[in-house]
């Protein structure tokens, strides 16, 4: 039977819970983007290294790659409503200590700050994650995800511009004050927002540090001994393989096509050709296959083809436009894999469970975008042209997609969600 899936409209004007949970995610996520242009404009103006922008996103992918398992035991234990809100309080603190940068001495300054902030976002994906489930019924699920993916990847395009521009105008000041504004406007909205949540009702208070550990151990069995759980947990993961495309942004932007002060311009513009791409993706996915189990398992694999192709042809072209449209490719292919893997999850994942698997893939993702970003910039101080980066990027996709697509391609049977 087809998926009898709701749409985005349908959605947002029955939902008043998910539409205000939803504008909590379009101000915090505007500012986040606003700001990332901003620090990696300024690193690479302060140090011209291609290694120290790849420290950027080391300090933004270890920490929570650290901290998110355990940080699934604490999602499970309280409100997730309650770790939204406080995440968004500390993170709106962190920011505004960026003002203080002024000179290459600072640096420091920005690798502490960045490490912190997506230290304390450790808590907030995964519980934003885990949350929806509860404020959406099942034929919304895969609608909810959606529209969560298209927003985050509007205001990427929205902030990744915007940052650029406010970067290579206004100064990278401006973006780190709106983007502390934008954390408090979210914790507001969130904190004000009706959820009901009984996941924690039943959790033992006071438990010492062995049980802890057992909790996480027990969240790594579910994921490992649960059919298909650990493919699904580790498809983002396996698709940031080719995270370091991150860093060929900056550097493409400030080397191949410059546009404003230090580049700023053209590397909005190209973080924006990703948000657009990663918008477009999952609107056509739902549009032509909507969320049957069976659909969006098969979806998962194919989805790395077409990020293999973006990438493989973007290191031929020289002009920009057709380099942002082939970003554009690639990342409709990335966010395919997100939502439908996101979906998969919290359908078959119970809700006791749902906050440590879904920090355990946050983990997974972290660790993995941090590697692929530090060994690109490592590769690209040693001499490697861009171009060969991007072609050798490109291929960490085929793998990966090949894996999926034979695994999750077989039927399900009767067991299959095909609501």
């Amino acid at each position: 039977m087809a998926s009898s899936s709701v749409g985005y409209i349908a959605l947002v004007r029955r939902n008043a819970t998910f539409r205000r949970l939803w504008y909590g995610q379009i101000v915090s996520q505007l500012g986040d983007w606003l700001d990332s242009i901003a620090i990696f404009t300024l690193v690479f103006a302060l140090t011209g290294s291609a290694l120290a922008v790849s420290a950027v996103l080391l300090a933004e992918f270890l920490p929570p790659a650290i901290i998110s398992p355990f940080a699934g035991i604490l999602i499970d234990k309280l409100p997730r409503k309650l770790v939204m809100v406080l995440s968004d309080l500390v993170r709106a603190a962190l920011v505004l200590l960026l003002l203080f940068v002024n000179d290459p001495g600072d640096i420091w300054l920005i690798y502490l700050v960045t490490g912190l902030k997506f230290a304390t976002s450790a808590f907030f994906e995964p519980a934003r994650s885990a949350i929806i489930p509860n404020v959406v019924t099942r034929e919304e699920l895969v609608a909810a995800n959606g529209l969560s993916s298209t927003t985050w990847s509007a205001m990427l395009a929205i902030g990744a511009a915007l940052g650029g521009l406010v970067a290579g105008t206004l100064g990278v000041q401006a973006a780190f004050i709106i983007d502390a504004g934008s954390f408090l406007l979210s914790a507001w909205l969130i904190g004000t927002t009706p959820v009901s949540e009984t996941h924690h009702l039943s959790q033992p208070d006071g438990e010492p540090p062995a049980a802890t550990i057992e909790a996480l151990g027990q969240g790594v069995r579910y994921l490992l001994t649960t059919r298909d759980i650990i493919w699904y947990a580790a498809a983002k993961g396996m698709w940031n393989l080719g995270g370091g495309v991150l860093v060929l942004f900056t550097l493409f932007g400030q080397q191949v096509y410059p546009l404003g002060e230090n580049g700023a311009i053209s590397i909005g513009l190209l973080y924006a050709a990703r948000g657009i791409g990663t918008g477009i993706g999952p609107l056509l996915a739902l549009a032509i296959w909507g969320g049957a189990v069976p659909v969006m398992r098969r979806a998962l694999g194919l989805s790395y083809f077409l990020s293999t192709a973006g990438y493989l042809l973007f290191s031929g072209t020289d002009v920009f436009l057709v380099a942002l449209l082939l970003v554009m490719l690639a990342h409709m292919g990335g966010s395919v894999n997100w939502v439908y893997s996101t979906a998969l999850l919290q359908i078959e994942v119970p809700d006791a469970l749902r906050g440590r698997i879904f920090s355990i893939e946050y983990a997974l993702l972290m660790f993995v975008t941090a590697l692929s970003s530090y060994f690109t910039g490592l590769a690209s101080d040693a001499g490697l042209s861009l171009q060969w980066l991007a072609v050798a990027l490109s291929l960490t996709f085929l793998l990966p997609g090949c894996v999926l697509t034979l695994v999750l391609w077989r039927s399900r049977g009767a067991s299959n969600d095909t609501r």
